[in-house]
């Protein structure tokens, strides 16, 4: 039986793992941390769950849903929230009542927008009469003069901001990418490689926006079907108890086939010979180890994988120092009211507006999303008819003043924020909070990154080495991108493929990762 050493627990190990288990491989996951699930865990506060950074289960990929669908069926009775307000949702037959069973996937509605000088706008941006009303004839009138200027004057897409502003025009650019992407990144997108916004904003340039409004004006429905190529997802499935849910049950599945996940065991080192890995060496309450196994999956960030690795090329090593990541910080605030009027047609418990999340284009607040963890599921909530949980998305760089705040500084910045932005009507609304701080949340794709190749290339030639995920692969992958991978890489080892191609070409086309097709 051949052995396996899976690094990281998150939702490439644990998949990688359990597929390694269904075809009689021997497994053995190091976890960093205290918990699974990587950033697609559940934190408890409380009565009260915090997903960070927000995880919609729906993928492209069919083998990937009917993956999460054996772990997790979809509800076959309506949820709490559902149940009161008689909302109609999408039922398994025979499916679990989630009122009355815990392992249970639920369908979820999708809402999300742009909060932006204290109006609401679609995510992402559209040109609905409502949104044109809204932005008011003069600015209206500026939007397009700039966006015309921009097909006229093409500039090279060489950067986020020049992609972003030959889709938009200036005037956009401005009002709803400029900030935001300097907020989540840290830096102006014109220091950014293109190809982060390419997968983000595919086909949703203003071009995009005119042909799918006219169409629906002056196609029959027949044509509309064949010329409109996608569109954004309506709705997803989601666990009942947030995303960490299912990787609980993952690893729980992966103990019961025979698999060994060691928590709090950081991997610190791997020992390379004769171009392949022999060992890896980890450190846990216990002390220092080196395990010896025949292949190795690792999903730790690949800036950390070439530093623990001995006689690596001088090229590779400094490239891999230089991959620069982006960190992140939760702050949940417990409130007994929103001051945000639902205007729209949806039903919620309370009359809270329906948003999973709001994209905060702000410049004049740090913050840069807002979860309303109410609306993701009733279950993350302890009373949510009477009380309002939310997470409050900060991006920072490990280190930095705002990382390094207490948590009593970072929750009094967070409502005084939440305050002048008129979400809240101020601190005596809280009833509760709670801070979490997740390193090296987003790969980023600047500095060193566009010489990741002469990486790829030497992690490649290492032959029982697989490298896998977001933080694995530096690739700002989704969930189920990551779990893909790990598909991919199983099926290379058991089909005897050598090459990784497969692998890294995961999540490289250029295709919005929320439009499905029509």
């Amino acid at each position: 039986m051949q052995k396996v050493v899976v690094i990281g627990a998150g939702p490439a190990g644990l998949t990688a793992a359990y597929e390694l288990l269904k075809h009689g491989y021997d497994v053995t996951i190091l976890e960093k941390g205290g918990q699974v699930g990587g950033i697609s865990k559940t934190v408890r506060h409380g009565g009260n769950r915090m997903d960070i950074g927000g995880h919609r289960f729906f993928s492209k990929d069919q083998r990937v849903m009917d993956w999460w669908a054996e772990l997790m069926p979809l509800q076959g009775a309506p949820a709490m929230d559902d149940r009161i307000l008689e909302r109609s949702v999408p039922l398994s037959p025979g499916g679990p009542d989630p009122e009355q069973e815990d392992r249970v996937m639920l369908t979820r509605n999708r809402v999300s927008r742009i909060y932006y000088q204290k109006h609401f706008f679609d995510y992402p941006i559209s040109l609905k009469m409502e949104t044109l009303k809204t932005m008011g004839f003069g600015t209206t009138l500026k939007v397009g003069l700039s966006f015309l200027g921009a097909t006229i004057h093409k500039r090279p897409n060489d950067n986020l901001e020049n992609y972003y502003i030959n889709s938009f025009g200036k005037k956009l650019y401005g009002m709803f990418f400029e900030g935001y992407t300097e907020k989540l990144w840290g830096r102006h997108p014109r220091e950014i490689d293109a190809s982060w916004g390419k997968q983000r904003t595919k086909e949703l340039s203003i071009f995009g926006i005119l042909r799918d409004m006219f169409s629906k004006v002056f196609q029959s429905p027949q044509q509309r079907a064949k010329h409109v190529q996608t569109s954004l997802i309506e709705s997803f499935r989601y666990p009942k108890f947030g995303p960490g849910q299912l990787w609980e049950t993952v690893a729980a599945e992966v103990g019961r086939m025979g698999g060994r996940i060691w928590m709090n065991c950081e991997a610190t080192g791997v020992d390379v010979q004769d171009g392949r890995v022999a060992g890896v060496r980890c450190r846990d309450a216990d002390g220092e180890h080196e395990l010896t196994a025949d292949v190795f999956f690792s999903t730790m960030p690949i800036k950390d994988l070439i530093a623990g690795m001995n006689d690596v090329p001088e090229p590779v090593r400094r490239v891999a120092a230089g991959l620069p990541y982006r960190d992140f910080v939760t702050v949940g605030l417990l409130v007994d009211r929103l001051n945000l009027k639902n205007e729209t047609q949806l039903k919620t418990l309370g009359n809270i507006v329906p948003d999973c999340w709001i994209y905060v284009q702000d410049t004049n607040v740090r913050l840069g999303r807002i979860q309303i963890f109410n609306n993701w599921s009733p279950y993350m909530v302890e009373d949510p008819q009477h009380t309002v949980w939310i997470g409050l998305e900060y991006f920072c760089n490990e280190g930095d003043a705002f990382w390094n705040q207490s948590e009593e500084e970072c929750v009094a910045l967070a409502v005084r924020e939440l305050t002048a932005m008129g979400v809240i009507d101020g601190p005596a609304h809280v009833l509760d909070s709670h801070r979490e701080r997740v390193q090296k949340a987003y790969p980023a794709y600047f500095d060193t990154y566009d010489e990741i190749g002469v990486v790829v290339e030497y992690l490649d030639s290492l032959g029982n080495l697989y490298c896998l995920g977001r933080n694995g692969q530096h690739r700002y992958n989704n969930m189920d991108h990551s779990m893909a991978t790990a598909f991919e890489a199983v099926d290379n080892l058991v089909n005897g493929v050598t090459g990784k191609e497969n692998i890294w070409n995961v999540n490289t086309e250029q295709e919005y990762h929320e439009e499905k097709k029509a």
